[in-house]
């Protein structure tokens, strides 16, 4: 099992979302987040943000999908402009279900 965490353009989450849900890929975490990139924030004549809004999903998937949802997750979240996020992937020794104890996806 992978566990992916996608940090993305809140703007680009519903169209995210999307895509995975038509690859099958439906249980998901979503979180809102702030934090900073190589740019360190926005830096403009009058203001300056240091760190930004962001949407973190967290996908646990079996190892044979994981390149799957990269790849769906890189397409729909890519502008091409600075902030388009990062995608971090590590694996996951176990899993559970709480209300019923069974371990696995």
């Amino acid at each position: 099992m992978q566990m992916i965490r996608a940090i993305i353009r809140p703007g680009t989450e519903s169209k995210v979302v999307e895509c995975l849900e038509k690859e099958g890929c439906i249980p998901l975490t979503k979180m809102e987040v702030f934090g900073r990139g190589k740019q360190k924030g926005i830096h403009t004549a009058e203001m300056h943000y240091d760190e930004l809004q962001k949407t973190m999903l967290m996908i646990v998937v079996a190892d044979e999908h994981k390149d799957k949802v990269i790849e769906t997750i890189m397409a729909s979240a890519h502008t091409g402009k600075y902030g388009d996020g990062r995608i971090f992937v590590s694996p996951v020794e176990e899993a559970y279900t709480i209300r019923t104890g069974e371990s696995g996806l």
